[in-house]
């Protein structure tokens, strides 16, 4: 919200949501002059582009319905929940090829993975063949009750929540795009051949059928490799923007906690490994993308240190400009091809699963998924 109101030219004029309590609150809150409850409704209107964030599960037959009324779309991740739909995304998007579809993996934006974007680029890390990338968030309490705070309105614990079943009711990674995004952004032009998928077994909380840890192998066609970890079951603090890479001339380590901070490493001509010396990443700011370096205070309030600022611009700038959105509707189907290909994997003892080419031309007999 604070994001697109940044942005010199842009109105929010409408919310939508179920929730009539709710949706009187945040129109409240942030002064949105039209309300509705019938997302149809909603469409009819006259408003450019619509930010789709409600359940995962929603996202594509959203997506379309928003693509065929005219509107611009920015989707909240995943980008679906099945590999058809991940499909009639993509055609829906060529097909409306006048409209922006753009995908809100805002963890792609936070400032330290820019930089690290930046440095890759410059080509400081040389070389760069391993990446990893964890997601380690309980959210166990969020399989049941309202998860919303309406005024008046008491809490339901035992109403089942959407997360029980799209979350914490499937196996494997089904949350990978905050790990894999800025990965993915750091290797450019890489696209993923296939991925394989490894489990705990169940052990914290064995009433939810997404098990404890899942190590997700990411191999790219140039035969890079990535590690994706995702935890929503342990009883364990939060980190969920872990992130390291190795090149040949540097490797860089996100925080673990507990006063750790991002740190880099450069390699040094003669210097013997037992030498070898951290840096704070911090010594390197000044090559931050110029617009984080000026990041206003306004910008900055929108999250995630100015990211999620960053992300709206952008997003707003491919429909003003007629240009490709940083992140794509290709980029969205292959990062989130990664969850429901792992849960295929996971549950088959590992099995490597091939990843389908989403750029490509493609019969529907091509599309069909083989174990």
């Amino acid at each position: 919200m604070i994001g697109f109101r940044s942005i010199e030219g842009v109105e929010v004029t409408a919310l939508c949501d179920l929730h009539e309590g709710l949706l009187r609150e945040q129109a409240d809150k942030f002064g949105i002059p039209n309300t509705y409850r019938i997302y149809e409704d909603m469409l009819d209107s006259d408003i450019d582009a619509v930010v789709i964030s409600t359940p995962m599960q929603l996202h594509v037959q959203q997506t379309i319905q928003a693509l065929e009324a005219g509107k611009h779309v920015m989707c909240e991740v995943t980008a679906g929940v099945t590999m058809d739909e991940l499909w009639w995304l993509k055609e829906a998007v060529e097909k409306h090829s006048d409209k922006v579809f753009m995908f809100a993996e805002n963890y792609c934006y936070i400032p330290t993975n820019q930089l690290i974007g930046s440095m890759v680029k410059k080509g400081l890390f040389g070389d760069i063949y391993f990446g990893e990338g964890e997601y380690l968030h309980d959210i166990k309490h969020l399989a049941s009750g309202y998860n919303r705070r309406v005024p008046g309105a008491q809490m339901a614990p035992g109403k089942t929540s959407w997360r029980n079943y799209w979350q914490l009711g499937k196996r494997g990674a089904f949350y990978p795009t905050h790990s894999l995004g800025p990965l993915m952004q750091w290797f450019k032009g890489e696209r993923i051949q296939s991925i394989a998928t490894f489990a705990t077994g169940w052990h914290t909380a064995p009433g939810f059928r997404q098990e404890d840890t899942s190590l997700t192998m990411v191999q790219l066609e140039s035969g890079k490799l990535l590690k994706i970890r995702l935890d929503c079951i342990s009883n364990r603090p939060h980190n969920g923007s872990y992130y390291s890479l190795q090149g040949t001339k540097a490797c860089y380590e996100a925080p673990r906690g507990l006063g750790d901070d991002h740190k880099i490493y450069f390699v040094q001509d003669g210097e013997h490994p037992d030498k070898a010396q951290w840096r704070p990443l911090s010594d390197f700011n000044d090559l931050l993308p110029e617009r984080y370096r000026n990041v206003t205070e306004e910008q900055s309030k929108a999250g995630h240190w100015g990211g999620d600022y960053f992300i709206v611009q952008d997003f707003v700038d491919s429909i003003r400009n007629g240009t490709k959105p940083p992140i794509d509707v290709y980029d969205a189907c292959e990062w989130t091809a990664v969850g429901l290909l792992s849960e295929l994997s996971v549950t088959n003892g590992g099995r490597v699963m091939e990843m389908p080419d989403f750029r490509g031309k493609s019969s529907y007999k091509e599309q069909i998924i083989k174990l």
